[in-house]
């Protein structure tokens, strides 16, 4: 088996082993701490902050093989349903050459010294489609170095030369003299080895996991009921707390009577927090119950008035003037007023929820030592800094323990860490010594703001003689997501990166091209939702480059192929989805394929849908075949879930979902208004994994925002009619 050096100095890992007397934990320094940071002892099956020893030291561990024979693989990634506890023990497993049967991973502590995102700097946290991209090398080393001290301590046991020894499926192997033995008995004696300098790593043409099928390390405990969520935490004299807040945005608490509520019985306090008023109560139902009897006056002096058609309506106004500008090349201006033809368009983007399963929730405690959270943390930094902020300690002093989340989709990684410390506050305004279980309705979270941004887009574009686009104006009204959080130093000359993504860096071949961006303000929060600026930018992008495809009388894909010829990646799945989708072969009537194309998180999808048309002006997405290059695939069944995930819940925005405002009050309050596509109207879906040997790059989002331009576009195909908005809706 070839294994090569992987030892660059800008990714060097400084190894340090830990011994315990109980086994064998390895520690690696990452990039970025410095040296006296690294640990020197471990506690006893303890990771992090949880660790046990006569010291009380911290370890920096991820991999820990017992004298059970088991391999502990500490996941530093939340697991909200992506397949983190699977893709990063997957890595950690393939270059210890364990048997995946004997790998348990476990949810890291909030450490950013020690398990810091390694794109993000100093700040740990799950987001952005970065966990496998950012620990490809980094828990393969781990897993490397763990194997070779394993090997050294066989051959000092056994008295052969190391070179001589082999490890399969957990085993530790000497050909020659028949002995073996397993990592849990040679676990002692190879905490007791050297660390190696250099970790030599796989060639890929010997790996056996990955790349290959292994069952999800999350299924059995979801399926089973041990898997632990916020919802599932029960602590001794635990109070739960629900919150009353305002009605519309920018209201605030003027007053309020909490005597009704106080007389329910189990209801234990009731008071007033930054974010509203708070109902502490014995458990959830009856906390529910003294909010209802809660009499609140609400100062809505600076509260939200506007409804979404007059934001739209200003956003369109706002669009007749330049924007910042985000790119421009050529002269676009010139190439308009030149050009045999021009084509124009404008979208509308609604707001949107995350609405994951599981509604926000929290459980927080004070301690002698500081504070303890238990929840489904995906911004492990950000929310320590801020409840550390809040009770004045240090942020060492929050302790997280990151428990499984019922997905996210960016909403618990909410750059103000709102929910946290909303929960925070509800402990020390209660004054509350027991731990306290915030929890949000369904309705809380549908109302509680943090949506994908409303947007506007204005196009146009200058076709040649031969219908190929020569110039190309893209502006772009919408709030920033990045202003006032502690991102907002990514804002260059005005420009927020997230309201452009997708758009500035579209991959079409046009010579002269302008796109600008005028940022709004309204007291509507919001965020990141599940791809970011592509949930909007794909949809402008991809259906616009389908019209002028029809303008021209060209084939959508060939149209596509002569304006991606120096875009391989882009070519390759589109090429891939079109041949597998059957593109240009002759359809039944009222059946029409759509397609379209994007790169996002560095990883290229696309997307061909055949839909139907049926009587009274319906249609149904009844087949989807997705083709992704997304490097090497670490685990292809995460892959191709996340792929079908993903598309399953842009495809809820494309034909359903939307937050609609009515004088500045939200009108959504549950699914039954904020709709998301059913099993029923799940469509029939393929996922084919371009073979790359590139880095590999996020699955989680981008199949997300290549959906709705490829339904609009098979739509068009087969109705004429032009969509400018989302949700899809025919024209009758």
């Amino acid at each position: 088996m070839k294994r090569h050096s992987i030892n660059h100095s800008r990714r060097r890992f400084l190894i340090t082993s830990l011994y315990t007397g109980a086994g064998l934990t390895l520690g690696i320094q990452l990039t970025g701490c410095s040296e006296e940071e690294a640990p020197t002892q471990a506690g006893p099956g303890i990771a992090g902050d949880e660790a046990v020893t006569e010291a009380s030291f911290e370890p920096n561990a991820f991999v820990r093989i017992k004298p059970d024979n088991t391999v502990t693989v500490i996941i530093k990634h939340l697991e909200m349903g992506q397949g983190t506890y699977t893709g990063l023990a997957t890595l950690v497993a393939e270059e210890l050459d364990a048997d995946w049967g004997q790998v348990i991973p476990e949810g890291a502590p909030a450490n950013a010294k020690l398990y810091n995102n390694l794109f993000w700097g100093k700040a740990q946290g799950t987001g952005g489609s970065t966990a496998i991209a950012n620990s490809f090398e980094q828990m393969r080393q781990a897993g490397g170095a763990a194997r070779e001290m394993l090997v050294q301590a066989a051959a000092k046991k056994w008295g052969v030369p190391a070179g001589e020894i082999r490890i399969e499926k957990g085993v530790i192997q000497h050909a020659a003299s028949s002995k073996q033995a397993t990592f849990g008995e040679m676990a002692d004696l190879a905490a007791e080895q050297p660390v190696p300098g250099e970790v030599l790593l796989k060639d890929p043409e010997d790996f056996t996991l990955i790349g290959s099928y292994v069952p999800r390390k999350d299924n059995k405990p979801k399926i089973n009921g041990t898997a632990v969520y916020t919802q599932d935490i029960q602590l001794p004299d635990m109070l739960v707390a629900v919150v009353a807040h305002p009605p519309r945005f920018g209201a605030k608490v003027k007053s309020f009577d909490a005597d009704s509520a106080l007389d329910v019985a189990g209801v234990e306090k009731v008071v007033e927090i930054p974010t509203g008023v708070a109902v502490l109560a014995r458990d959830t139902w009856t906390a529910m119950r003294g909010r209802d009897l809660l009499q609140v006056e609400w100062d809505e002096s600076e509260a939200m008035t506007q409804g979404s058609a007059e934001i739209m309506a200003d956003y369109k106004e706002r669009a007749k003037s330049p924007g910042k500008i985000a790119k421009q090349e050529g002269d676009a201006e010139r190439a308009m007023a030149s050009a045999a033809k021009t084509v124009e368009a404008e979208f509308h983007f609604p707001f949107l929820a995350h609405a994951a399963m599981e509604p926000l929730n929290c459980v927080v405690q004070r301690t002698a030592e500081g504070v303890q959270i238990w929840n489904g943390v995906q911004s492990h930094t950000a929310d320590q800094n801020a409840v550390a902020k809040l009770f004045g300690v240090k942020p060492e002093q929050v302790k997280i323990k990151m428990l499984y989340a019922g997905g996210s989709f960016g909403r618990r990684a909410n750059p103000q860490s709102d929910y946290v410390v909303e929960a925070a506050n509800i402990v020390k305004a209660s004054g509350s010594k027991v731990p306290v279980k915030m929890v949000w309705t369904r309705e809380d979270d549908m109302h509680g703001g943090w949506y994908r941004p409303m947007y506007y887009h204005k196009m146009a574009a200058a076709l040649d003689e031969a219908g190929k686009p020569v110039g190309w104006q893209h502006r772009i009204v919408g709030q920033s997501i990045m202003a006032g959080t502690g991102f907002a130093g990514m804002i260059q000359d005005g420009v927020d990166p997230t309201s452009v993504e997708g758009a500035e860096n579209m991959p079409y071949a046009v010579p002269n091209i302008t796109v600008d961006l005028i940022t709004t303000e309204l007291p509507v929060p919001i965020q990141w939702w599940r791809s970011v600026g592509s949930t909007h930018t794909a949809f402008a992008v991809e259906t616009f480059i389908d019209r002028l495809a029809r303008e021209a009388g060209e084939d959508p894909v060939a149209y596509r192929r002569t304006l991606l010829k120096d875009h391989p990646r882009h070519l390759g799945v589109l090429n891939k989805a079109a041949e597998q989708a059957g593109w240009g072969e002759p359809m039944k009537e009222g059946r029409a394929r759509g397609v379209a194309v994007h790169k996002s998180f560095n990883t290229y999808v696309a997307e061909v849908v055949e839909v139907t048309l049926h009587d009274n002006n319906r249609f149904s997405v009844d087949k989807v075949v997705i083709a992704v290059d997304c490097g090497i695939a670490v685990n292809p069944d995460v892959i191709r879930a996340q792929m079908e995930g993903g598309m399953g819940f842009g495809l809820s925005a494309a034909l359903l979902s939307e937050i609609t405002l009515k004088n500045g009050a939200v009108e959504q309050s549950n699914y039954h208004d904020f709709k998301m596509i059913g099993i029923d109207q799940m469509p029939e879906v393929e996922v084919h994994i371009v073979k790359s040997a590139k880095p590999p790059t996020g699955v989680g989002e981008p199949a997300t925002p290549v959906i709705a331009p490829a339904v609009a576009n098979a739509l068009s195909a087969i109705t004429g009619q032009t969509f400018d908005r989302l949700p899809l809706k025919l024209k009758s």
